[in-house]
């Protein structure tokens, strides 16, 4: 399969709507049944050989686990216990409700029930219809669903290369149902102050300096696919930077500035895996030092930080 095919959203907004819902309703699961780690690590996805998985979750009682994927090969929903249990259905077919429902029955077939406090869309535009009600998102085409996670995982090679080059603390490379981007995160460590009016989601997530890199497939505001790449806080002057490569630029969002590169402008270059990692360390690097960071001194030049190693020695 070619580097970054083609995923234009016009061509499967209808599906992406569907498929974020169901991924957040599998996603609220995550969130009920996995212990809280720092700026929400636990709830993300994380690629798998055949689409993407909440990793394992405790069982009510805490001896035994279960764990949720989303196969998106021969497209259903699996869930399966570590007693041999599982269950599974077809994607296809399927309206947010009929998921919802077909989701837990699923579960109480492995022996699982499921709690979810909040059963509604997060932070969408139909946020206050409940997932059991919404039979308006039945949209599913099997060939771009698949073009999805292709992309997901040619962009998390790439990440995961990108995260190697930083020794500080980074965040796993992970898919956020949130927003339905892929992302990594680098942290300096700092606290960072926030307005008491900031949404608790929101606290957590950015309560110590970050940079953070990713690409999106598109959304309302930016409807094509794109790779970004902010500082939280923003340093002052970081939008003055010039980016790589003169394609990529600077766009205010929120209150910030996000740098953004276009997918398509990436997949006609000779070589789109070095232009996208040139665009990230482009942001990374003028944040790091306008913001204070070790910049020398938190890299690892091909994952190595063993000085040993890296003057060549065994």
């Amino acid at each position: 399969m070619e580097l970054f095919p083609p995923i234009p959203l016009a061509q499967w907004r209808d599906s992406k709507e569907t498929l974020h819902r169901f991924a957040q309703i599998v996603g609220k699961v995550r969130l009920a049944h996995s212990a809280r780690r720092n700026h929400w690590w636990n709830v993300p996805y994380h690629l798998t050989g055949r689409g993407i998985t909440t990793r394992p979750m405790a069982t009510a009682d805490g001896g035994g686990t279960f764990c949720v994927d989303f196969d998106f090969v021969d497209h259903r929903l699996l869930v399966c216990s570590s007693d041999g249990r599982r269950a599974s259905f077809p994607l296809t077919g399927q309206s947010v409700a009929t998921f919802y429902r077909a989701t837990l029955d699923a579960l109480a077939a492995i022996g699982v029930t499921v709690d979810i406090p909040h059963p509604h869309p997060f932070d969408l535009p139909d946020a206050a219809r409940p997932f059991a009600d919404d039979t308006e998102h039945a949209a599913y085409d099997p060939f771009w669903v698949n073009r999805y996670w292709q992309v997901l995982g040619q962009v998390a090679l790439l990440l995961e290369e990108f995260a190697a080059r930083f020794c500080g603390k980074t965040s796993p490379v992970h898919h956020f149902w949130h927003t339905f981007d892929i992302a990594v995160t680098r942290f300096s460590g700092r606290e960072t102050a926030q307005p008491a009016t900031v949404d608790p989601v929101t606290r957590e997530a950015y309560s110590r300096e970050v940079v953070s890199s990713g690409f999106w497939f598109g959304d309302d505001t930016v409807p094509r696919p794109a790779f970004y790449s902010y500082a939280a806080p923003e340093p002052d002057g970081l939008a003055k930077s010039p980016l790589r490569p003169a394609a990529a630029s600077w766009m205010e969002r929120n209150g910030s500035h996000l740098a953004v590169l276009d997918y398509d402008e990436v997949r006609g270059r000779e070589d789109p895996r070095a232009v996208v990692l040139d665009f990230f360390e482009s942001v990374y690097q003028p944040a790091a030092r306008l913001a204070g960071w070790d910049v020398g001194g938190e890299a690892s030049p091909g994952g190595v930080t063993d000085p040993v190693a890296a003057r060549g020695g065994v």
